[in-house]
């Protein structure tokens, strides 16, 4: 469906407006949150966590390196640890992109569009077909952000949300945090070797199930 392709790109280019922002500035690199870990790591460990959970909730606002702060996540306080100030994170930052397009996102909509029936038939599909796309969000930068905000603007029910967001990104966060905690700097490759992996079998699933089966209804 056009609307939705197009809510889902005017998303895309808001993030990757901040991306490029913080590229080009330089306020937020990954060797700067290398940096804010290595002064952490000899602090408690609710420290290293608080600042896993900041960065990871400020993935909704700014875009920011997600799976490698993960990783250092449990590299530095290990995998239980990290698990949790993980989810924690990703589960605030996915839920309040869900509420604020719930809340907000029908104003825009509507500057988008002024047909009613193509709003609503927008909705429709991504009901439809949206857990599937929250599933497999990970597979890419940007698209869990973008998935949360087309659900919440899209009304889909908080119960079927948050089961497709548990199904796609629990899994995801253990297996990113277990290679971090196994990881270390003269061994990264457990960590690379998982990054590698995930992303390719979130990919291939994205492209055979998305493709495939969806875009012949979406068009």
């Amino acid at each position: 469906m056009k609307l939705l392709f197009k809510v889902a790109l005017i998303l895309a280019l808001i993030f990757s407006s901040t991306f490029l922002l913080i590229k080009l500035t330089g306020v937020l690199t990954i060797e700067d949150i290398k940096l804010y870990f290595d002064a952490l790591k000899n602090q408690p460990s609710y420290f290293v966590g608080s600042l896993v959970i900041l960065l990871l909730f400020a993935d909704l606002f700014i875009a920011v390196p997600t799976m490698t702060i993960i990783i250092m996540a449990g590299y530095f306080i290990g995998f239980q640890s990290a698990s949790l100030y993980v989810f924690v994170g990703l589960f605030s930052a996915s839920v309040t992109g869900y509420f604020l397009s719930y809340l907000y996102a029908n104003k825009l909509l509507k500057k988008i569009s002024k047909d009613e029936k193509q709003i609503v038939q927008m909705k429709e599909v991504f009901n439809e077909h949206g857990a599937l796309m929250l599933i497999i969000s990970r597979a890419m930068p940007m698209l869990p952000e973008i998935t949360s905000c087309l659900a919440g603007a899209s009304k889909m029910p908080f119960s079927k949300y948050l089961f497709a967001w548990a199904i796609g990104s629990i899994p995801y966060l253990l297996l990113i945090t277990y290679a971090g905690s196994i990881s270390d700097l003269s061994n990264p490759k457990p960590a690379l070797y998982t990054a590698i992996l995930i992303t390719a079998v979130l990919w291939i699933a994205w492209f055979v199930l998305i493709k495939k089966k969806l875009s012949k209804k979406l068009i």
